[in-house]
């Protein structure tokens, strides 16, 4: 194991060839932005999956049970995409 730390030590890495980009905060705050907006989406989605399962359970307490976790979780995810893109902001703006 001696022997290949002291070739990967001397041994020079070309990385001339990999893409050098600049990173700042407004494609950082761009990109997390979108992402918690999937999020969101993905639980407004879920929340209306939630909803007709809940009226297509008719009465059947197991499948009731089921879509009132799907509709909590959905909301809990939104509440949590909300509060991230809010942070985000917040921190991307006093940077």
């Amino acid at each position: 194991m001696e022997h290949l730390a002291q070739i990967l030590a001397v041994t020079p890495l070309d990385v001339s060839p990999l893409p050098h980009t600049a990173a700042n905060s407004a494609h950082l705050k761009l990109i997390l932005t979108l992402v918690f907006t999937i999020i969101g989406a993905l639980s407004v989605l879920f929340v209306t999956i939630g909803g007709f399962r809940y009226v297509a359970a008719q009465g059947n307490p197991q499948a009731a049970e089921r879509a009132k976790g799907t509709i909590l979780y959905a909301i809990i995810g939104l509440l949590i995409s909300i509060t991230a893109v809010a942070i985000v902001t917040f921190v991307m703006g006093k940077v």
